[in-house]
């Protein structure tokens, strides 16, 4: 067993919550492809439903749950809205992730 006490192990319950919907944003096959070609360039919902191969409407509705989960943010030109991932650590968690699924 470890040195480290068995309360310290275990997350806060509003850490483990987070942590859980986290993966649960990422737990949806369209959701992850979207951020994947958001790890390359920002993109319109247009240019996103294109290359995922889903509706504008689905690839909306998505966003709308990324940007809430703060995975991604908008940024608006004209009429026109991009979307661009939220920070370095998105980047980072989907390469890690997919180093992991790779490995085995």
């Amino acid at each position: 067993m470890s040195t480290r006490s068995i309360s310290a192990s275990v997350f806060e319950e509003t850490t483990a919550l987070n942590l859980a919907e986290l993966f649960r944003a990422l737990g949806d096959p369209s959701r992850v492809k979207i951020l994947s070609v958001l790890l390359d360039a920002e993109e319109n919902v247009n240019t996103l439903a294109t290359l995922v191969g889903i509706s504008e409407s689905a690839i909306s509705h998505h966003l709308r749950g990324l940007r809430q989960m703060q995975l991604v943010r908008a940024r608006r030109q004209g009429r026109e809205v991009f979307y661009s991932l939220d920070d370095g650590h998105v980047a980072t968690l989907l390469k890690q992730g997919l180093d992991h699924v790779q490995h085995g």
